[in-house]
């Protein structure tokens, strides 16, 4: 009869016990306000992005203003763009900022990758910061959300000669 109520007892003290534990965990967990849901913010908005039919129309308009197109990944350089490389790494972000250094904030600059979808580009994010934080006032992104080889040179588009 002793070990049943032994036993009886361990038993209640184990209930108890996960029923604490329970409570403390479930206590710990709650806040008084909703948790911020954290999310990868794109540094630019819907308007700073440019279509590539656009930007193809400026390229083959011999009397358009041609805007600044800086390459800041490692694909192919579209026609007309500057080969910076990818903006991930510290001296091509280095060599981004000397390159747009001395000119007004107002120039018309487009930047693009297409080395992989935007939402997963080391690229696009830290160059577009660069340009804001040096004060341009005139930046585009150019719209690649799959790769430079979908949305761009599978339409024909046009890309520098090698």
């Amino acid at each position: 009869m002793r070990s049943t109520n032994a036993s009886f007892t361990m038993q209640k003290l184990l209930l108890i016990a996960f029923l604490t534990f329970i409570y403390v965990e479930t206590k710990a967990q709650t806040s008084p306000a909703p948790m911020p849901k954290l999310e990868l913010r794109d540094p630019w908005k819907a308007n700073q992005l440019m279509e590539p039919a656009e930007l193809v129309a400026i390229i083959q308009n011999p009397q358009a203003k041609k805007p600044l197109v800086l390459n800041i990944g490692a694909v192919e350089d579209i026609k007309g763009a500057t080969h910076i490389g990818p903006a991930n790494k510290p001296e091509n972000l280095e060599k981004l900022t000397k390159t747009v250094k001395s000119l007004p904030k107002n120039t018309a600059i487009v930047i693009y990758c297409g080395c992989c979808p935007f939402g997963k580009c080391p690229n696009i994010r830290p160059a577009f910061t660069a340009l804001q934080n040096a004060g341009f006032s005139n930046v585009k992104l150019l719209d690649l959300p799959v790769n430079l080889n979908t949305n761009w040179t599978s339409k024909g588009y046009p890309l520098a000669e090698k």
